[in-house]
């Protein structure tokens, strides 16, 4: 198939009804979506309500090969293309006005191999369905704290977990990609095939291609995990943030934890909620807790459970429909317990004056960075290798009107933290500061990617010099000498 050779940021167009049986007639088994469908509304649904824009068509993808031949199609005819796994992006870049989506959500098989203990994950899975099924055979790997975002989106950006104390980033563990490319092609990348292409796959993964098909080596976990949420009064923020930073020169990554402030449904001020883990037992998880648990907290849902369930203790607290805009500042342990106090109080005002946004949070991760850190930083494009943290601050709204008041609150809180890292990391080396997973709100690609980005425009040159993949964080291609 011929294509058009100016780059597609340039010359993306609706689709438009005569289109749509010639783009029928390219698929051998996927189904194709149009506004004029009963099927529709539910399709361009996404978690965050104000990414959902109306795409021109959804081609439900079922076979590598339909994905290929949409990319061709919607490359020939000009149209705007966005890939869809399990639609929690907030920033819109899994929606189009107009153009094609392709839904990867009926490719969700996931099979495990118990000799290489090795997972094959298809594109469209969400990690709900990995822990489920490596579970079954005592076996876990790292993957998202929310279980119902979709594989793809979290591994292609780097992918924090759980289990990244023990066994690094999600892309750490990535064996191979099976990837469709610009041009059509359908490549494995792998430490053996495609190096340059496997390198740019972790960590700015969705900026080359779509993945159909990941495979991640997982590892035995045969015991239940000690996990669970725990709620606290406002006024333990301070000793709790103590006890993170006392964690944090502790931990050795069997365990984690998440500092949450948010309002809980019903109440009209944020409290203190923790998210906390540890692999192994009760009687170990309570000793390694016991100052966070003297605190008395108002709210314990501790317990044993079974390693699959740990990636939902999140999920409720995550449910879709609300307009949502994130940001995800790095920071630096140990934090102050001053300046988090700061920012609880600049979240408690905002709730009070603007009561529409009362469900927004903002997340304080603890997770042990050794590990992350033995990889070096060009050894894959992900460039936040370093021993620092990730801050989240979840903007979350329910009238349209409150748009542009509300993202403006997101980035300026963002900016709040990334002025305090900043100030404290001055003379040492720099980072990216921003987690390119959490931000909705367009920071800039050499910003993301930092040392990693000179060699990310060249080999977006090589695989994708007219920019196809441009939704997130799009990489501009380097000239061609």
């Amino acid at each position: 198939m011929i294509v058009d050779d100016k780059p597609a940021t340039e010359i993306c167009q609706p689709i438009v009804d005569s289109r749509i049986k010639e783009l029928r007639s390219c698929l051998k088994s996927s189904n194709l979506v149009t506004p004029g469908c009963s099927a529709y509304g539910n399709s361009i649904q996404r978690w965050a309500k104000s990414s959902e824009k109306r795409a021109g068509c959804i081609v439900y993808a079922e076979s590598a090969e339909d994905v290929s031949a949409t990319v061709l199609f919607a490359r020939k005819h000009n149209l705007d293309l966005a890939v869809k796994g399990g639609g929690h992006s907030t920033s819109g870049s899994s929606s189009t006005e107009g153009g094609i989506v392709i839904d990867l959500s009926r490719m969700s098989q996931v099979q495990v191999f118990p000799e290489s203990k090795q997972i094959a994950i298809q594109g469209g899975a969400l990690w709900a369905d990995v822990d489920r099924v490596a579970g079954e055979y005592g076996l876990a790997t790292v993957g998202g704290t929310v279980n119902h975002t979709g594989v793809g989106g979290l591994t292609l950006g780097g992918g924090y977990g759980w289990l990244s104390g023990m066994y690094g980033l999600v892309i750490d563990n990535l064996v191979k990609a099976n990837i469709v490319l610009a041009d059509g092609r359908i490549m494995s990348a792998s430490a053996d095939e495609n190096p340059d292409l496997f390198w740019a796959v972790r960590g700015a993964g969705q900026n080359f291609g779509i993945v159909v098909e990941f495979t991640l080596q997982a590892y035995d976990q045969p015991n239940p995990v000690w996990a669970g949420l725990l709620g606290f009064a406002p006024d333990k923020l301070e000793a709790i943030i103590e006890f993170t930073n006392h964690l944090s020169t502790v931990n050795q990554g069997n365990s984690g934890l998440l500092v949450v402030l948010a309002t809980p449904p019903g109440m009209v001020m944020p409290i203190v909620m923790t998210a906390i883990y540890y692999n192994g037992s009760t009687e170990e998880g309570t000793r390694q807790f016991a100052p966070l648990l003297a605190l008395g907290p108002i709210l314990n849902t501790v317990a044993e459970i079974p390693y699959h369930q740990l990636n939902g203790i999140l999920s409720e607290a995550g449910k879709p429909g609300d307009r949502v805009s994130t940001k995800g500042p790095v920071f630096h342990a140990p934090i102050s317990p001053h300046f988090v106090r700061g920012i609880y109080n600049d979240l408690a005002q905002y709730i009070h004056e603007q009561p529409d946004a009362t469900a927004t949070a903002i997340f304080f991760e603890f997770h042990a960075p050794s590990k992350i850190c033995e990889v070096a930083q060009t050894a894959t494009s992900f460039a936040g290798r370093d021993k620092h943290n990730n801050a989240m601050i979840l903007g979350k709204w329910s009238q349209p009107e409150n748009d542009k008041t509300c993202r403006d609150w997101v980035r300026k809180m963002a900016r709040k933290i990334t002025d305090e890292t900043t100030k404290l990391n001055r003379g040492q080396n720099e980072i990216p500061k921003e987690y390119v997973n959490y931000d909705s709100l367009g920071a800039k690609a050499e910003d993301v990617y930092g040392a990693n980005y000179d060699r990310l425009r060249q080999l977006k040159s090589a695989y994708d010099p007219q920019n196809v993949f441009n939704k997130s964080h799009p990489i501009v291609p380097a000239p061609v000498s």
